[in-house]
């Protein structure tokens, strides 16, 4: 579970530091405190993307820190741990943002990526957002609800890669009926292009050294006279004393004169190792010109190589040095394009097998979804009397279509809902209050959020549209997540804040040049007041402090 965040030069957050508990915690103030500031810091600290807006403004960079006690979580344990991420039962994210809008992340203290960043998170918490009613009215949402409520993802994955084996093989053989004649002509043309390179032969590296012989051979002449001159003036000289000798002399004069002045003995000693560096220098050049050949009929046949070399590679749109690896693919395309064992009918054939894996695997997980529906339906269906919805329904429609196949199967699932007795069920599309749609999507978001292995649960605002008892209702079926999960809930609601174990206080000050938001963790004194303002608005009253007491004992029992 979360145990601490700290925020720092976040939008019109200087510093904050809070640590928060196990249970439900509330989180309240008045509109436009900050309260979604903070699930926006969260947020980019599990892996949102940031810009440069989010720097606090006259800061260099934003910084955010999550801790999360891991106890719980052994499978994320063990990947920490296989990647030497471990640190104990503790996991720490951080995010930092620079004013210029770039961005790092770190895992455990080790610098990582925002993909995995985002991977850990989605591991430890789960935000539900106020908006995300609008998103139910999607179909693969509704799928993925139901998925996610039945633990189907084994099944689905087991769907998906049939299809794909299915997908492959029937585009494999669509390309191949479709293309028969553009296959002729693309083997006639290999075959020809082949015959070329094969004629050619050019080895792999080959061409680096045709180019090194070719230099040498077609300046053969004149690094045969240049290099016996410098032999000559350095070693060999006759009419002239060579460097070697005059290095010789000076240096023996120099070695006599160290008896007078004993400071030359270095510099008589250097004279003596460049004599003797002069002299293995002069031994390698002539090992050298004796292998410098003049030999025209070779030079000839290199620059037709060469020009032969470049005239296929440029009609094949490659580089030389790649027409090796080129000839190597045009073989291999060959061979494929050749074979009988990717015959048409044995391409039919495998793919009809797939096909037939599929769609029993497609089926399967059909038969799943139906059984789980009718469970989900029964349960949202309760839920739903309990937010002021008595005699609604809500049931799923799960029709199975095999001349539709998809990666998540042939289903065509669809939430429907009466949301008043004796009304027919329509789909939830259809549905025309938007707060009947609220509560729907609260019942769905409360019940599934039980099937879910994440620790913390977020629920930001999804009360909105709510209100009197089923408000509280709302608050004691977040309080009762709360025994097997970390729940914190942002909510404008005293019937829910009052159900909360903890609550916290978001409050914006403001100063002569800035803003500031700041949390504080609300003793029970503080919890009354707060309330008492959730309920009666500017002016806290007596009655309103003693409804707000009320509230917070009856939530106790």
């Amino acid at each position: 579970m979360l145990t601490h965040l700290h925020i720092r030069d976040f939008a019109i957050i200087d510093s904050l530091d809070v640590n928060l508990e196990s249970g439900l915690t509330s989180l309240t103030g008045e509109t436009g405190a900050g309260k979604s500031i903070l699930l926006d810091a969260l947020g980019l600290v599990l892996g949102d993307r940031a810009n440069s807006d989010s720097v606090r403004q006259g800061a260099n960079k934003t910084n955010i820190i999550a801790s999360f006690n891991i106890s719980a979580l052994p499978e994320l344990q063990h990947w920490l741990e296989e990647h030497d991420l471990e640190a104990d039962d503790e996991c720490l994210l951080r995010r930092v943002i620079s004013a210029d809008g770039r961005s790092k992340a770190y895992l455990n203290g080790q610098p990582t990526t925002l993909s995995v960043l985002k991977k850990v998170g989605e591991q430890l918490v789960n935000i539900h957002g106020q908006h995300e009613h609008q998103h139910l009215l999607k179909r693969s949402v509704q799928r993925r609800r139901l998925d996610d409520y039945g633990k189907l993802a084994d099944s689905v994955t087991q769907v998906a890669a049939r299809f794909y084996d299915w997908q492959s093989l029937k585009q494999q053989l669509d390309t191949r009926q479709s293309g028969e004649q553009d296959r002729a002509e693309r083997l006639e043309l290999l075959q020809f292009q082949l015959s070329e390179l094969d004629a050619l032969s050019l080895a792999e590296g080959e061409w680096q050294t045709l180019c090194e012989e070719q230099s040498r051979l077609a300046h053969a002449d004149q690094l045969l006279r240049s290099s016996e001159t410098a032999l000559h003036q350095l070693y060999d000289g006759e009419e002239s004393p060579s460097a070697s000798s005059v290095l010789s002399r000076h240096a023996s004069q120099l070695e006599q004169l160290t008896e007078l002045d004993n400071h030359l003995g270095p510099i008589a000693a250097g004279l003596r190792s460049a004599q003797i560096q002069l002299e293995e220098a002069c031994s390698d050049l002539r090992e050298y010109t004796t292998h410098i050949e003049l030999d025209p009929e070779r030079l000839v046949w290199l620059d037709q190589r060469m020009a032969q070399a470049h005239g296929l590679a440029k009609k094949h749109r490659v580089d030389v040095e790649q027409l090796h690896h080129h000839h190597a693919q045009l073989a291999d395309e060959l061979a494929q394009l050749s074979g009988g064992s990717d015959s048409i009918e044995a391409l039919q054939e495998q793919m009809q097998n797939a096909w037939q894996q599929y769609l029993e695997a497609a089926q399967r997980l059909s038969k799943q979804r139906q059984q789980q529906a009718e469970a989900l339906s029964h349960t949202i269906s309760e839920a739903m009397q309990g937010l002021g919805m008595e005699g609604g329904q809500f049931h799923i429609t799960v029709d199975f279509d095999a001349d539709s196949p998809s990666p998540q199967g042939g289903d065509k699932v669809e939430f429907t809902v009466s949301a008043n007795p004796g009304q027919p069920l329509k789909p939830l599309s259809k549905v025309a209050s938007g707060g009947e749609l609220s509560r729907i999507s609260l019942a769905l978001q409360m019940v599934t959020a039980e099937c879910e292995p994440v620790p913390t649960l977020i629920f930001d605002e999804v009360d909105s549209g709510v209100g009197g008892g089923v408000a509280e209702v709302v608050g004691q079926q977040l309080r009762a997540l709360g025994q097997h999960r970390q729940v914190l809930c942002v909510t404008h609601l005293p019937q829910v804040a009052s159900q909360a174990n903890h609550q916290l206080q978001v409050s914006k000050q403001k100063g002569s040049d800035e803003t500031r938001t700041q949390l504080f963790e609300l003793s029970s004194d503080q919890r009354v007041e707060e309330i008492a303002r959730m309920l009666g608005g500017v002016e806290i009253t007596d009655q309103s402090l003693r409804h707000a007491q009320e509230m917070l004992e009856r939530a106790a029992r």
